[in-house]
């Protein structure tokens, strides 16, 4: 992922960076621009109605992870104020990949301190088996997605 200005994004998630998230240094331990990404991404599913793990027309539907990755630029500490950027950069029949842009809100401007990208498969979960299957992202989802990966380009 390049440092540039960022796409145009389609859902944005704010917090405050909480003392248990960072390590010794005061800095925000690597680990947690993971749960970020996590947590951004299941606020995203909850404004379209959805859930990373529902049931859609009686199918359990999961979203499990395929690639995670992260960059970072700057370091964050506890209690700034940060911004993550949700940019869905492609949607496929059985998998979605999105983009995530941490931002640090500053007095001047925001400042782009790491971008990440995960992509996750649609699955299918039996319950009684275990069994974990790929399936195609179920149709009213995949409208939804469509729809909010189109409004980035407005």
């Amino acid at each position: 992922m390049s440092r540039l200005e960022p796409q145009p994004y389609c859902f944005e998630y704010e917090r405050i960076v909480e003392f248990a998230e960072t390590d010794m240094a005061g800095i925000v331990h690597f680990s947690n621009f993971y749960r970020y990404m996590e947590v951004t991404e299941h606020a995203f599913f909850r404004s379209l109605g959805h859930g990373v793990h529902e049931r859609i027309d009686d199918v359990s539907v999961g979203w499990p992870r395929v690639q995670a990755s992260c960059d970072f630029f700057k370091p964050i500490r506890f209690e700034d104020r940060i911004k993550i950027r949700l940019t869905i950069q492609e949607i496929r029949r059985r998998s979605l990949r999105c983009l995530y842009y941490f931002f640090k809100e500053t007095d001047s401007d925001d400042v782009l301190i790491a971008s990440g990208r995960i992509v996750t498969a649609s699955v299918r979960l039996d319950r009684d088996t275990g069994e974990i299957v790929s399936i195609e992202i179920p149709p009213e989802l995949q409208e939804k997605l469509k729809a909010a990966q189109e409004s980035q380009h407005l």
